[in-house]
């Protein structure tokens, strides 16, 4: 390029972390909410890539944003841009021994896994800031797509071929009742007659839901009872006598241990599931013996 040939304008990394989210979650302003920023200034930042691309990249209307044919383009090559410039700092900062590692399970997991987890990730790497978040299992995946974590966990289910997938435990669920439900002195009920009880269910989205709809598929099942956003607040619904629930043997071990719940099994269908490590790209060396370590204590 000679010296009187400007090179061209670049847009910058917040401006394609912007249009990607905008295209993972179909509309401006909830791309905004996503990135922290007010819509106005969401706005600008995109009129500002446009105007440096020289083309229109989305449309907007009732449904929300949609690429253009530029957009896409974009959109494709925006990916690729942010998954390169997040590789050059994670190496960079593993090459000098330092930097940050971003961690989000799905609830079951990170209340009886991640202990053990972040215990010997601590001892592996000292000085290292280590943030960990909790979510279900879509807002896991959802978490890493965005570049928000270097390594997820999640529950059951088909992991999407994108992501790198390593076993870590086992799990099933089970039913727990009160002890005063009419199926106290009963050691076991059929998947049957759960499809056709209204049940105390996680929202959709989490990974134990996820199982429980797949399990009882094709049956036709009752309306929830009650539809409740984390393990716990189940757990206290069903002990307060609100009706069945579904969940894992983890999260209900120790409520069973001291009688406030019941367990049954449910026969006529298989409700086991695995727990698995997740990431998106190349696996983090740094986070090799923890998983190690955490493999071997729940095999």
């Amino acid at each position: 390029m000679s010296p009187s040939q400007a090179p061209p304008a670049r847009p910058d990394l917040d401006a394609l972390e912007l249009l990607v989210s905008i295209a993972d979650s179909g509309s401006l302003s909830a791309a905004a909410a996503d990135l922290g920023l007010a819509q106005p200034n969401a706005s600008r930042r995109l009129a500002r890539l446009e105007r440096r691309l020289g083309a229109r990249l989305l449309t907007r209307g009732a449904r929300g944003s949609e690429p253009t044919a530029s957009g896409r383009v974009a959109i494709e090559h925006a990916r690729r841009v942010l998954d390169a410039a997040d590789l050059l700092v994670e190496q960079v900062r593993d090459s000098a021994g330092h930097g940050r590692v971003r961690i989000v399970a799905s609830q079951t997991i990170a209340e009886h896994l991640m202990p053990t987890f972040l215990a010997v990730l601590a001892g592996d790497l000292p000085g290292v800031a280590v943030s960990f978040e909790v979510e279900n299992t879509a807002g896991v995946l959802t978490s890493l797509r965005r570049g928000r974590a270097d390594m997820g966990f999640v529950e059951g289910g088909e992991v999407p071929n994108d992501l790198g997938v390593r076993e870590i435990a086992a799990d099933r669920l089970v039913a727990v009742v009160a002890p005063g439900h009419p199926w106290a002195g009963r050691r076991e009920v059929s998947a049957d007659e759960i499809a056709e009880t209204p049940l105390i269910v996680r929202e959709e989205g989490s990974g134990t839901r996820a199982v429980l709809d797949r399990a009882l598929a094709p049956r036709r099942v009752a309306a929830p009872a009650l539809e409740l956003h984390s393990n716990a607040a189940v757990r206290t619904a069903v002990a307060a006598g609100s009706g069945c629930a579904l969940l894992s043997e983890l999260a209900v071990a120790e409520d069973v241990r001291s009688g406030r719940l019941l367990a049954l099994d449910v026969t006529g269908v298989d409700l086991h599931r695995s727990l698995r490590a997740v990431w998106l790209g190349p696996p983090s060396q740094r986070l090799g013996h923890a998983l190690d370590a955490l493999s071997e204590r729940h095999r």
